[in-house]
């Protein structure tokens, strides 16, 4: 998605959340800074806020329109309007999850590989060929089995 898309994605989400009486006070917040920088960034064009005000109403017959006004006054070259854009979404739930390749979260985990095409072996407890700890348990756990039986070891 372009990055006028998103602001206009994001005034739409926005405009959506605002209406409801469940919208969070940050959700509000980021909405109203968000609108108040598309005002600022369309100041001067002809049809720009009308566009803007238009869209808050019915934002799928006037998301053309808004991309067209937002596109003629470089919208996409504004970072406060597109950090301002994403962070709504990311309130609102409509954010685009995929912002990297990867997006991974791990704990209390072992053996992780994360990317393309690579070989990863993985050995747990002692290496391959080596007696340990882990093989002696297993002989200590089986005479106690036999002492327990009435056997000898």
């Amino acid at each position: 998605m372009d990055e006028v898309s998103v602001v206009v994605e994001a005034l739409a989400a926005g405009s959506a959340a605002g209406l409801k009486d469940t919208a969070s006070s940050a959700v509000k917040d980021a909405y109203v800074t968000l609108r108040t920088l598309a005002v600022r960034r369309l100041k001067g064009r002809p049809h720009g806020n009308q566009v803007l005000a238009e869209h808050a109403d019915d934002p799928e017959m006037w998301a053309a329109p808004l991309t067209e006004e937002l596109a003629a006054v470089e919208a996409s070259a504004d970072p406060e309007l597109l950090a301002a854009a994403r962070a709504l979404l990311m309130l609102t739930g409509k954010a685009d999850r995929k912002p990297t390749k990867y997006h991974v979260e791990i704990k209390n985990s072992q053996g992780i590989y994360v990317g393309d095409g690579a070989i990863q072996t993985n050995y747990f407890g002692n290496p391959p060929g080596r007696r340990g700890r882990r093989s002696g348990h297993r002989r200590l756990g089986m005479a106690r089995l036999a002492d327990t039986k009435g056997g000898s070891r």
